[in-house]
């Protein structure tokens, strides 16, 4: 439904797989390098690389919430009985809270790279 209407933070989420992937993949490592060359030049773009990431976790959210709710609403008009609605609701409830999780993760994982290089930038 989603891909079909071209909802937005949907198109957003798959415009941004490639770079959250580059900064997922690359951003520790060119992080620490920055480290161990004593570069704030790579310790910066680390931190700019993993903040794709974390911007790619919190697009994601809408995405998630929506689809839940869409299914919900979907699953009585193909005939699922309400009982049933309930426990899919709870369970899709519980999955949605782990995106939340990971972007909550993300976001302080961010904040502690950007606290490191804070600290880094001191020892001059």
């Amino acid at each position: 439904m989603q891909h079909q209407e071209k909802y937005l933070p949907l198109v957003l989420r798959n415009f941004s797989v490639p770079f959250a992937s580059i900064g997922s993949n690359l951003s520790w490592i060119i992080f620490i390098i920055g480290f161990l060359f004593y570069s704030q030049a790579l310790i910066q773009l680390g931190i700019l690389l993993f903040s794709f990431a974390v911007l790619f976790t919190l697009i994601t959210l809408p995405v998630e919430f929506n689809a839940s709710a869409r299914a919900i609403k979907t699953l009585p008009l193909m005939g699922m009985p309400t009982s049933e609605v309930v426990h899919v609701k709870k369970v899709l409830g519980a999955a949605a809270m782990t995106y939340v999780a990971s972007a909550a993760m993300a976001i302080l994982q961010l904040l502690r790279m950007i606290m490191i290089a804070g600290m880094f930038g001191d020892r001059d």
